[in-house]
């Protein structure tokens, strides 16, 4: 049902430019690779193909890992917590992690050939009906980078808003950051998105470009920008701790300095790194580097930290910042007990009366 019946089906890109040449090259402007593709080739994602000078995105409906999760999986605890939201992805990504845990659907492509993209298309329409039929709350574009089918995730949302029982749906990323500013200002422009969470790696561009095959100051930039829209798009910041890689106090330090510049409300998440993929062989994180972490960034201001993919007692709470009062215990993705006060849509403190950063 609302399958296209086709080998391969390349959807119209958009944000590239031609430049005119005899090669017919188009420039990419959806992420921060900003590739020049000429005619007949792919982009870095190895997702987006010059065809005849014009720009097709390979991955518009190859739906991939469709299920229903707890907002609080994604994870986001300061938005709309006990949730249900739809999520899926598509094949492949703009980055190359060494340590990424969904990759054999974000390296799908490389290893597998573009064999992946000849899967039947779902429709934009569909994935609303479906969300509509199982009563969710909201869509995550997750699993592999949403940048990377910004064009379906796009008209998949503009399909929600037009059926009217999904039309009051939410809609977020979970997104490694990489976008570009024309990413940011269609997504302001069209109110798209109502919470992205960035995963910010490292504080290091070669780890950047050794681990991810990115760059550091684009995600900066996405996240300054990202925070900018903070009256129309939530934010939260996940920090996978690499033993290592990014786990010495320095390390975690230097992550909490930015994330204080831009704005110590910011929600943060430490998690606890697994071995997967090309890291196979290193150790899991130890806890006590977790809560170590987590002192430092509350040493340095920020207001609310997470240490998730763990058991460790208290981890996932939230405390008000002001006095310390337990206000939502966690475990594992499900909301255990909620204290706090609310009144006119916004949540407080109930012992000091506070105002929680809490979209409810």
């Amino acid at each position: 049902m609302g399958r296209i019946e086709s080998e391969y089906y390349h959807h119209p890109a958009i944000l590239y430019d031609r430049l005119g040449d005899e090669k017919k090259t188009v420039f990419c402007r959806l992420c921060s690779h900003y590739c020049e593709i000429k005619d007949g080739n792919i982009g870095i994602c190895l997702l987006r193909k010059n065809i005849g000078g014009e720009l097709y995105t390979m991955t518009w409906g190859r739906t991939e890992g469709l299920a229903i999760d707890p907002i609080e999986k994604k994870p986001f605890y300061h938005f709309k917590p006990e949730t249900r939201v739809l999520s899926y992805g598509t094949p492949g990504c703009n980055f190359r992690c060494m340590n990424c845990q969904n990759w054999q659907l974000s390296q799908a492509v490389k290893y597998y050939s573009d064999k992946n993209l000849t899967t039947k298309v779902f429709l934009p329409e569909h994935i609303a009906e479906y969300a509509a039929i199982n009563k969710i709350d909201g869509i995550s574009y997750t699993y592999s980078e949403p940048t990377i089918f910004f064009e379906y995730a796009r008209d998949t949302i503009i399909e929600c808003r037009k059926n009217k029982k999904t039309e009051s749906l939410f809609h977020v990323f979970v997104s490694n950051g990489f976008f570009t500013k024309e990413t940011v200002d269609i997504i302001d422009k069209e109110n798209l998105l109502n919470a992205i969470n960035i995963d910010l790696k490292f504080m290091d561009d070669q780890k950047y470009k050794k681990i991810t095959g990115g760059k550091l100051n684009p995600v900066l930039d996405s996240i300054k920008r990202i925070y900018d829209l903070r009256d129309n798009i939530h934010l939260e910041i996940i920090n996978l701790v690499i033993p290592d890689e990014n786990d010495k106090e320095e390390d975690i330090a230097k992550l909490c300095e930015f994330i204080v510049s831009v704005s110590p409300d910011i929600p943060l998440h430490f998690s606890r790194f697994y071995p997967h993929y090309k890291m196979g062989n290193k150790p899991q994180t130890e806890y006590n580097t977790l809560i170590q972490a987590k002192k430092i960034a509350k040493s340095m201001g920020i207001k609310y930290v997470y240490i998730g993919n763990t058991s460790i007692p208290g981890g996932e709470d939230t405390h008000c910042p002001n006095c310390n009062e337990l206000l939502i215990a966690r475990s594992r993705y499900g909301i255990n007990e909620n204290n706090l006060y609310i009144n006119n849509n916004k949540s407080y403190c109930p012992k000091c009366s506070t105002e929680i950063g809490i979209i409810l």
